[in-house]
């Protein structure tokens, strides 16, 4: 799954990314995480499906004061930015399907 999205290298660039115009979808996860490994198989599918959207994996662990600064208490746990403004945000502790990802994505404003 983050193989097909851009990773976070830093929290300067988070808060570049943060700032474009367009939308960005930050998808917290860990390798860890049996949630995150559930929905590796679909997720190549809606990133293609969502192709103007650009996605950028966050990993909880590496940039875990970002995380806890975000209120991201789950994994998966996707946040939704447009133009340099947060829109929407599916997080919880609750293992997310492939239907609720895609009603997100597609919710998007």
């Amino acid at each position: 799954m983050k193989e097909l999205m851009d990773q976070l290298t830093s929290v300067e660039e988070f808060e570049e990314q943060y700032k474009k115009d367009g939308v960005t979808i930050f998808v917290f996860s860990a390798n860890w995480c049996p949630d995150c490994v559930y929905i590796k198989p679909f997720m190549p599918k809606l990133i293609d499906k969502y192709k103007d959207y650009k996605f950028i994996y966050v990993d909880r662990d590496q940039f875990i004061d970002l995380a806890i600064g975000m209120q991201i208490m789950g994994i998966p746990s996707f946040v939704a930015v447009k133009d340099g403004k947060e829109v929407s945000r599916f997080v919880s502790k609750l293992r997310k399907t492939e239907a609720e990802i895609d009603d997100f994505l597609g919710g998007i404003a």
